[in-house]
């Protein structure tokens, strides 16, 4: 897994200096969820740069689209277009915006911001996928505070309903989002539970272990006639210490100061 460890940490460097050049974004959420992209991407995933419109591709939808520059980095990292690109984040005329656009982001499968329906769009590809028999999986990153999202459960139900065990729910379980800890905000645990009422096979695992990650991707596969939620616990703001558990990195950039620290603590871990 040490390549993984590796790509996770130049991620977390891309989402940096992304954001430290935009001046605006989200770094909490995007770094938290760092570990679980590279996985999908360069382990999991049925996907090829040089072949993005392939039928039988596996798809991604990133349900909190808040955190596109985990996305985006991940992309880039991946082949999808130039890493160079990155700093254009939010500037006038760069395809690379404030949330992913289906339309002008290559290898963007679903254009999302609006909490929830990134998930909604999930579960209708992984249903057109059973109804066409293809074999390709859809796999989808939710936030812990977009679970507050009344869609998500309706979402969720359905899901269940079509039998979609060609559908992995990710949910980034951070514990903090915009104001405060989630259960200041609105409580959402105790989130097995929640999952399992709806008829969903549900795992729990360190979001940032890539073993566990790993064992969770071939269990779900392994289920038959449920859809699996994987719940994993992250710290948002991972790998900068300063930014770790803190909810006031969850819309702030680093100023240039922070950044050049951010950024030495990265590199000492590749």
């Amino acid at each position: 897994m040490e390549p993984m460890k590796i790509y996770a940490n130049q991620l977390r460097i891309h989402i940096i200096n992304m954001l430290a050049a935009a001046g605006s974004g989200h770094p909490g959420g995007a770094l938290s969820a760092a570990d679980l992209l590279i996985y999908l991407y360069f382990k999991e995933m049925k996907i090829d740069s040089e072949d993005k419109e392939n039928p039988d591709r596996d798809r991604f939808i990133l349900s909190k689209g808040h955190a596109a520059p985990v996305l985006y980095g991940t992309l880039a990292m991946k082949g999808f277009f130039n890493t160079s690109e990155l700093t254009n984040l939010r500037k006038l005329g760069s395809f690379l915006q404030g949330h992913p656009d289906m339309l002008k982001v290559p290898g963007v499968e679903m254009s999302t911001g609006s909490l929830g329906q990134g998930f909604s769009a999930s579960v209708g590809v992984a249903l057109g996928g059973k109804i066409d028999e293809k074999s390709y999986r859809v796999y989808t990153l939710l936030g812990d505070g977009e679970l507050q999202e009344g869609i998500i459960w309706e979402a969720a139900m359905a899901a269940s309903h079509y039998k979609l065990d060609n559908l992995v729910a990710i949910i980034d379980h951070n514990g903090l989002q915009i104001d405060g800890t989630n259960d200041e905000v609105m409580k959402v645990n105790p989130l097995k539970e929640k999952w399992e009422s709806f008829g969903w096979n549900v795992i729990e695992i360190d979001g940032h272990c890539f073993t566990d990650i790993e064992k969770s991707f071939k269990q779900a596969k392994e289920v038959k006639g449920k859809p699996t939620a994987i719940i994993a616990k992250t710290s948002k703001g991972k790998g900068v210490s300063f930014m770790e558990n803190q909810v006031g990195w969850h819309g702030v950039t680093p100023s240039e100061a922070e950044r050049v620290k951010a950024i030495e603590e990265l590199e000492k871990n590749i």
